[in-house]
């Protein structure tokens, strides 16, 4: 059985820090997933790709092809991984938006392995301080470990350790022993039933702009 990674990730350069931190934990949850026999679909939504986009929804309140798309992929998602670049002691606006735009129940119950960038390892507080109280409000299920990179971090053993760590721990929530989806097996205490999309078929996608292609002309 093949489960569903959805990547959302904020960063505003190309290249981009954030995108190579969640590229290395999507390879890292890809291994752990593997290891225990099973299949994984990712699907990577670059939310920079989606400013405009998301500009005009905050204004006029009508979704777009794109919006609408991203919604599906994370309302079909087995599990998420979340990164955001610092700003200003939190994470990104554009960040903060994309989420502001879902379905209040999308991530209802649902794995989410926080991850952050920042030029300076003074912002390492953001996890705990930021993220989580956001995916909190979310209901999702927000994993133990959170993975901070500070620019001077990249190519550390101590970054590697903890990106293996984190990856792990969201490859044994979406496979359990049973072969079940982590959360996914019986009657949720979290509150409202997620409105999920799991009839959608991600496929095997790699990037946001082939999954648009069955959503726009």
């Amino acid at each position: 059985m093949s489960r569903s990674l959805v990547v959302v990730t904020a960063g505003v350069s190309e290249p981009s820090s954030t995108r190579l931190l969640a590229d290395q934990l999507a390879d890292a949850v890809l291994a752990g997933v593997s290891a225990r026999g099973e299949a994984l679909e990712v699907a990577v939504i670059e939310v920079r790709e989606l400013a405009r986009v998301l500009a005009t929804v905050m204004t006029t309140g009508v979704p777009t092809p794109a919006l609408t798309a991203a919604q599906d992929a994370l309302a079909a998602a087995d599990g998420v991984i979340a990164v955001s670049p610092v700003f200003t002691a939190s994470y990104s606006g554009l960040f903060k938006m994309f989420f502001d735009a879902l379905d209040p129940n999308s991530l209802t119950g649902v794995p989410v392995l926080i991850a952050a960038t920042a030029g300076t390892p003074r912002h390492s507080l953001v996890l705990d301080h930021a993220l989580r109280p956001l995916f909190g409000y979310l209901r999702a299920r927000t994993l133990p470990t959170g993975v901070f990179a500070a620019t001077e971090d990249f190519g550390s053993s101590e970054l590697a350790a903890r990106i293996s760590r984190a990856g792990g721990e969201l490859a044994g929530a979406l496979v359990t022993s049973d072969g079940a989806v982590a959360g996914f097996g019986g009657p949720s205490d979290l509150g409202a039933p997620r409105r999920s999309g799991k009839g959608t078929d991600l496929g095997p996608v790699t990037d946001f702009a082939d999954l648009l292609r069955g959503h726009t002309g």
